[in-house]
């Protein structure tokens, strides 16, 4: 072992808390499986945020950083739905009434700018 890590340039404590580390349980176990469930039922589509405030509905308060973390490390993607294009606004502001008609030859200067005109 010390010829190991002698070999790899690391100090005996590293090595001593790496060991250590892996040896422990995993504190994140329990919101690895939550996270996973409510990825699962909702098709995928929620990302860390959704996720975070649907954790908070159920009562666990988790940093939108730890859960992106978590699914990260669990391969989670949410599918962003495919946004279409939508111009259309239909009937916005008002219409003016067609009191010209095209008729725009005038007499005399300013005459079809008159009162019933605007």
């Amino acid at each position: 072992m010390k010829s190991l890590i002698e070999l790899a340039g690391i100090p005996r404590s590293t090595y001593y808390y790496w060991v250590k580390q892996l040896a422990s349980p995993d504190k994140d176990a329990k919101f690895k499986v939550l996270i996973q469930e409510i990825y699962d039922e909702h098709q995928g589509r929620y990302g860390y945020r959704r996720i975070r405030d649907e954790l908070a509905n159920r009562g666990y308060k988790v940093n939108h950083k730890k859960v992106q973390r978590i699914m990260k490390d669990l391969g989670l993607k949410s599918l962003v739905r495919i946004k279409k294009y939508r111009s259309y606004k239909g009937k916005v502001g008002k219409i003016a009434p067609n009191i010209l008609d095209r008729n725009f030859k005038a007499d005399k200067p300013n005459e079809k700018m008159g009162d019933g005109y605007y």
